[in-house]
């Protein structure tokens, strides 16, 4: 990542921050970064939130019929899966750039047709502790103009398509943590 600049979200609230508040990060590049937050609480252990975003590695857990090719994402969890490695594939789009065990995913959107769709997007997806029996899931993205035509319109629509995906996929993945178990 390049140089940090303070964090600027811009307008608040819809389609650039939803759920509760998720602490503030630094912006990696220049300003013309927009930053969107999602977040869900959940009665789960951060440990039960890390396994099910590892399984991120293996489907989206969102609408399946739009981003799993109509495959349902699996309901059980695979331990194993939580043997990260930097450049393992997530979510078949992204690469995994960091981690921090038991705690978050750090994604960069792969090169390619997706980049070229979505933009150089970067994600943080992070399972904190609130209290002993309450946690957080979040995500921040990070989101650059997508291309040089119309590209701060682009990502606009971009960040209201993520939206609809990405609260479905957390309340998937908080369900998920709270009801079912690994394999």
């Amino acid at each position: 990542m390049s140089a940090q600049v303070p964090v600027h979200r811009g307008p608040e609230g819809l389609p650039w921050a939803w759920g509760e508040p998720v602490p503030e990060l630094p912006v990696p590049g220049p300003d013309s970064i927009r930053v969107a937050t999602r977040s869900v609480i959940t009665a789960a252990s951060t440990d039960r939130l890390f396994l099910w975003l590892c399984q991120l590695r293996r489907a989206p857990y969102s609408y399946d019929w739009i981003d799993n090719l109509g495959r349902r994402s699996p309901r059980r969890a695979d331990p194993q899966l939580c043997e990260l490695e930097v450049g393992q594939s997530v979510m078949t789009i992204f690469t995994l750039t960091s981690f921090e065990p038991g705690a978050s995913l750090m994604l960069r959107m792969n090169s390619g047709w997706p980049r070229r769709a979505f933009g150089d997007l970067r994600l943080q997806y992070r399972a904190e502790a609130l209290s002993p029996q309450r946690s957080r899931l979040s995500v921040v993205m990070w989101m650059p103009p997508i291309g040089r035509v119309f590209g701060s319109q682009r990502r606009y629509l971009l960040a209201w398509g993520d939206l609809f995906m990405m609260r479905k996929q957390l309340l998937v993945l908080r369900e998920l943590a709270e009801h079912h178990s690994a394999v």
